[in-house]
């Protein structure tokens, strides 16, 4: 069985609110747990009008109370930004606040430009090797191992589930090296998801947390009734995408007819590169994509994102994504 999974980014619409935001998150993640996905997650970004989760961990707090079973966590949070004993307390205390829930997802980019990550960081002096040693030390901290000499409070004890993130072979090398879960982040950087999961999986050594590889993979879904009016809908996300990749991240925008015609034939196949591991359209286009995607990838978990300006028609969109992976179910079974 292929789980479902679901990342917001708690996106700030034009005309919105950081604070409308944020409720239409909570909403969002209980819509997700009624319609039967396992994990809800947001990720860390910085310095992004359009994107309202930088307090990544005051924003699960937030949604955690807003929902009872289903997992949530961070999709991922940027250790380069943080003391690694900072996070083993953040998500400690998410740990203790819903246990048995919690996520923890670990990246290495900064998740900003680098103007705001010396502004988070204060320096933006690393090494090659600090990401993987970050890991371990964090995992230490929840371990409470005497390792570091300190003890976490909260976060000693705590058992978040660690995943590594990536979108290159890099995080697939260190996932396998270290025995924890892996997400490929196909819904915006497709290009490696196959060599990745290839090496992860050929690479895997098993750990205490995880006896074989287990596998995530993210793809966009904009659904609706029609095909036509779920390509209206995905056009926001287009546009939010072709702002960013030229240097001009806003609010995301509303729909807008036409848009992807009007970038010419060469701007829309760069869009329709980038964002390939995507289905838009009616449920049945949504679960052949969806089908076609499984197949591909023999993933344990689909990670679904769906961006969309109005949040009613989000929700909905959502509703169509887990019909359809239900559907998979049914004919796997």
């Amino acid at each position: 069985m292929t789980r479902y999974s679901l990342l917001d980014l708690v996106p700030v619409i034009e005309g919105g609110t950081v604070a409308q935001a944020l409720a239409n998150a909570a909403d969002l993640a209980a819509h997700a747990e009624a319609s039967g996905y396992h994990r809800y997650w947001t990720a860390e970004h910085h310095g992004m009008a359009g994107i309202a989760s930088a307090a990544t961990a005051v924003v699960l707090a937030h949604v955690g109370a807003a929902t009872s079973r289903i997992r949530i966590g961070a999709g991922g949070i940027m250790l380069p930004n943080h003391a690694p004993l900072t996070i083993a307390e953040q998500f400690g205390t998410l740990d203790a606040l819903f246990p048995g829930r919690i996520d923890l997802g670990l990246g290495r980019a900064p998740g900003s430009d680098q103007r705001v990550a010396r502004a988070l960081r204060r320096t933006l002096d690393s090494d090659a090797n600090a990401f993987p040693r970050d890991v371990m030390e964090l995992q230490s901290y929840f371990a409470d191992d005497g390792q570091t000499g300190i003890v976490a409070t909260p976060g000693a004890g705590a058992k978040p589930h660690m995943w590594i993130l990536g979108s290159s072979l890099y995080g697939a090398q260190l996932a396998a090296a270290l025995g924890l879960p892996y997400a490929f982040a196909s819904h915006f950087a497709p290009d490696a998801l196959d060599d990745a999961l290839a090496i992860y999986r050929r690479d895997f050594r098993p750990s205490a947390m995880l006896d074989r590889p287990h596998a995530m993979a993210g793809f966009n879904v904009f659904a609706a009734d029609t095909d036509e009016e779920a390509e209206l809908l995905a056009s926001s996300q287009q546009q939010a995408f072709v702002a960013l990749r030229t240097g001009r991240p806003g609010k995301l925008p509303p729909p807008l007819p036409g848009y992807r015609e009007s970038l010419g034939a060469q701007g829309a196949a760069i869009l329709d590169h980038v964002l390939s591991c995507s289905a838009i359209g009616s449920p049945a286009t949504v679960e052949r994509r969806l089908a076609a995607f499984v197949e591909r990838t023999r993933v344990d978990e689909v990670m679904i994102v769906s961006s969309i300006f109005d949040h009613d028609a989000r929700k909905r969109s959502v509703g169509i994504a887990a019909q359809a992976m239900r559907g998979l179910e049914a004919v796997a079974a």
